[in-house]
């Protein structure tokens, strides 16, 4: 039986010694996976992995796995990819996807709901991305490789707001909360340079194909269809589309996750009442009884009803995201050989332009617009977060790493320079972390160093 005690809040808590065996050998995984920065730890130990196997003597081996072709599909719909393509133009759909639910709900219920709210985090937005851009371009101007401009313009959400998690209540609410927003306006504008910039030939044929699954879906948001399984399935034919109309797969996961549901198939009230009647019944009935089960599974599926779609298909899709995709697009995309290639990195323009763009034209482009935001009134800055903190997060807000060496991919070719342009963002990614962080825990509420 289990021994219930009372908590300082006056709730009840398992105590110890009602844990079932399986609970005790399991709760140190769990406690990991509850921690806000755990994405962030399983990113860095992939990338670990993948630059000591890709600078060991076993580095074939390393490319082998990656290359290895797989084959998915039936008939005439059969695709037969590289694992490694796989992973960037497959998985990564499904991120893209979570980060349109994302923006979604930012921009219906979150920082992002209302011109006022989102003002100040857009536009710092911005600047952290115009000013990168410009930095790669002043040095790779004239060169074949200047067209990859927005790697360093974009920002790991996971590794930022990880950073922001280990440092804890060092760290206020709001620049968590500013930082959030700035990084979801970031992949508003990331999106958009992909679409627009890194884009193949069109095929419009499957561009229409693409359109009509798009108008699908959304015809089934307005109709009631509340299944998360339908969307799927027209998710799949989507992203089949637009893999073949030219526009890089990746933006259909965006544009399908703006016609997913955000809104519940039961109104509160009806909820309340049914639930009241539920629980009624489950109280009269025997313990361990048919009817009190059948109230108790009654119960779950009018939860399962009252949560929209959007808020069940993102709290089901984070953990995989999180701990599978993310680690793996690192693992497949981290090995670069930098051992011999580090003498030539630190000279060339790429790596140049890429690891300036995050190291200087993030933090002082983010600060820079969002301090000329609040001086023209176009934005207010954040309850109780001063300049010094908000020129901090911007640090952190230069870290690139997955966004920086996905745009890399689509920027460059396989080999060389493709190689210098994942060194620099590796490095300056570190380097912005390391001085985000050290300015962070200096920083004091109440001082601000800019007036």
């Amino acid at each position: 039986m289990e021994n219930l005690q009372p908590t300082r809040s006056g709730r009840t808590a398992v105590t110890k010694s009602a844990r079932a065996p399986i609970d005790v050998l399991t709760s140190p995984f769990t406690r990991f996976a509850e921690m806000e920065a755990s994405g962030g730890v399983l990113l860095l130990a992939a990338t670990v992995i993948a630059l000591v196997w890709a600078n060991s003597p076993w580095e074939h081996g390393y490319h082998a796995l990656w290359d290895k072709e797989v084959s998915a599909g039936f008939g005439p719909t059969v695709l037969t990819w590289s694992r490694h393509l796989w992973v960037n133009d497959g998985l990564m759909s499904i991120f893209f996807f979570l980060v349109g639910l994302e923006i979604k709900r930012e921009l219906l219920i979150g920082e992002l709901s209302s011109i006022k709210r989102a003002a100040f985090p857009f536009l710092a937005a911005i600047g952290g991305c115009v000013l990168p851009a410009v930095l790669y371009l002043a040095i790779n101007h004239g060169t074949p490789q200047a067209n990859a401009w927005g790697i360093p313009m974009a920002t790991d959400i996971a590794f930022s707001l990880g950073i922001l998690a280990l440092l804890g209540d060092r760290v206020p609410v709001s620049l968590k909360l500013f930082v959030a927003a700035l990084a979801i306006a970031d992949d508003i504008i990331a999106v958009i340079v992909i679409a627009v910039f890194y884009t193949a030939q069109l095929n419009f044929v499957y561009m229409a194909f693409g359109v009509v699954g798009l108008g699908l879906s959304y015809a089934a948001n307005k109709v009631g269809v509340r299944n998360p399984r339908v969307y799927a399935l027209v998710g799949i034919l989507v992203w089949f589309a637009v893999m073949h109309s030219g526009v890089h797969a990746t933006i259909a996961g965006v544009m399908l996750a703006f016609t997913i549901p955000c809104n519940s198939s039961t109104g509160k009230p009806q909820f309340v009442e049914k639930q009241q009647r539920l629980l009624h019944r489950f109280e009269a009935a025997p313990p361990d009884s048919e009817e009190a089960q059948a109230a108790l599974h009654s119960m779950e599926r009018e939860c399962v009803q009252m949560e929209s779609p959007l808020h069940r298909i993102e709290h089901a899709l984070q953990p995989w995201v999180s701990f599978v995709i993310m680690p793996l697009f690192a693992f497949s995309n981290a090995g670069v050989h930098v051992l011999g290639n580090l003498a030539a990195a630190v000279k060339h323009p790429v790596t140049i332009g890429v690891a300036l763009g995050l190291l200087l034209g993030k933090p002082f482009g983010i600060t820079a617009f969002a301090w000329a935001a609040e001086r023209l009134k176009l934005a207010a800055r954040p309850s109780a977060v001063n300049w010094m903190q908000i020129f901090a997060a911007s640090w952190v807000c230069g870290i690139g790493f997955t966004m920086s060496l996905f745009i890399a991919t689509l920027a460059l070719p396989e080999g060389g320079l493709l190689d210098l342009a994942k060194i620099g963002t590796l490095a300056a990614s570190v380097i912005a972390g390391c001085v985000g962080s050290f300015l962070l825990l200096r920083s004091r509420p109440g001082v601000s160093p800019i007036a």
